[in-house]
């Protein structure tokens, strides 16, 4: 582990506290049978912002070979996931004129959850996976998978042997990236001069606004404003040109980049959205500052209502095998005596328990089997998808629990 004193991105020594969720396990850090009773390492978990460029982070860094050389987050458990991604898909291949002349790169490509759509297309494509189990998924799918963490030095040797990209995707990786500045060179070299780059990313106004406290972890190294984001991506001579917000994971922005000579590409989007930020005060510490007050009184009020629910005698189960999951409950101090047993989709996630807590993971099978009287959403950025999913569940008297953005009993 170490720790950064200094910004990510700007490498300004000047960061200021936003908040700390002390010494937590880490949030994908399954724990097998047999390791049940072994120490769990555990290391600090501190949000700070740089006031010079704006970028939201965490201070420490946990070694990357230890967080995703074995993974157990699998996108394609998830039909929200999948749609989100054959839509962008479609529009991709329709607005570029995508053909098999093109090369499709994705960086963190997971299982081929989005590259599978293009391949319908019969448009090349290229996932750069370092999970090797993760990788190997998306080979057997069909899908080229260079197993290894993407960086300036990757690009130069694809660029090397001529795999460079008319588009280069990244869903949900940005966060995750602690070589922040040798990954973005890395992009600019294996662009096209006339590709375009799209980038998906969690909304760090959106965490504050709806109080997604439970998105923080070890993983997630940096939480991005377009302004931050902005910055990181002017200092290697690329720009951002477009911007959507979507709702995807409770709130996130897309970005579209090119090379920096294409300015006359930026659209009235971006510059709408960075006046938006500024007047709303994203590039200064007030506009954090009253979200550890918020995080506080939201995980009071919902330890206080699982305590409560336990002293009627009522049973309580929760779904989703999340990150957000692990890091509610350790924050929390919240454990299998009082949440009986954790259900998620994954195979690859049952049989194992939580980190920290070590409650067990099971198939969604038990939850009908066993018929909690309520149903922790944990993965509520899905809540939708689950409650359908469990809508059988629901018509026999279970209830649900969604913890966030507000507490709120279904």
């Amino acid at each position: 582990m170490k720790k950064n004193f200094s910004c990510r991105s700007c490498e300004s020594f000047n960061i200021e506290t936003i908040l700390s969720l002390g010494i937590l396990p880490l949030a994908n850090a399954l724990v097998s049978n047999k390791d049940i009773n072994k120490q769990e390492k555990q290391y600090p978990l501190e949000l700070v912002f740089c006031p010079k460029c704006s970028l939201v982070q965490i201070n420490e860094t946990v070694d990357p070979r230890i967080l995703f050389s074995k993974y157990y987050y699998f996108s394609s458990f998830s039909d929200t996931m999948l749609q989100h991604s054959k839509k962008l898909v479609d529009k991709l291949v329709k607005e570029q004129g995508l053909t098999e002349e093109n090369l499709v790169i994705e960086i963190a490509s997971n299982d081929g959850y989005l590259l599978q759509y293009f391949k319908t297309y019969n448009v090349p494509v290229l996932g750069i996976e370092p999970a090797e189990n993760v990788a190997k998924i998306s080979e057997e799918k069909g899908i080229p998978t260079l197993c290894e963490f993407f960086n300036s030095e990757t690009a130069t040797k694809l660029k090397a042997e001529n795999k460079t990209a008319d588009v280069i995707i990244g869903n949900n990786v940005l966060a995750h990236i602690a070589g922040l500045n040798d990954f973005i060179e890395g992009i600019r070299i294996i662009l096209k001069d006339d590709g375009i780059g799209i980038f998906e990313f969690p909304y760090v106004r959106d965490m504050i606004d709806k109080n997604e406290f439970d998105t923080i972890y070890h993983e997630h190294l940096c939480y991005y404003s377009l302004s931050s984001i902005d910055n990181l991506f002017k200092n290697h001579h690329l720009i951002i040109v477009d911007i959507e917000r979507t709702a995807i994971h409770g709130g996130s922005l897309r970005i579209k980049i090119m090379h920096e000579q294409h300015q006359d590409k930026i659209t009235q989007n971006k510059e709408l959205l960075l006046k938006e930020e500024k007047e709303l005060g994203l590039w200064q510490i007030n506009y954090y500052q009253n979200f550890a007050k918020q995080a506080i009184q939201i995980g009071r009020e919902l330890k206080n209502l699982l305590i409560r629910l336990k002293a009627e005698d009522k049973s309580i189960a929760a779904y989703g095998a999340a990150a957000k999951g692990a890091v509610l409950t350790n924050y929390l101090d919240i454990g299998n005596d009082v949440i009986d047993f954790v259900a998620d989709r994954n195979p690859h996630k049952q049989g194992f328990y939580m980190p920290g807590k070590k409650i067990p993971i099971v198939s969604p099978d038990y939850i009908l089997e066993k018929q909690p009287d309520y149903l922790l959403i944990f993965a509520w950025n899905f809540a939708k998808e689950i409650m359908e999913q469990q809508k059988v569940y629901h018509k026999k008297g279970g209830k649900f629990i969604i913890p966030i953005p507000n507490l709120e009993m279904v």
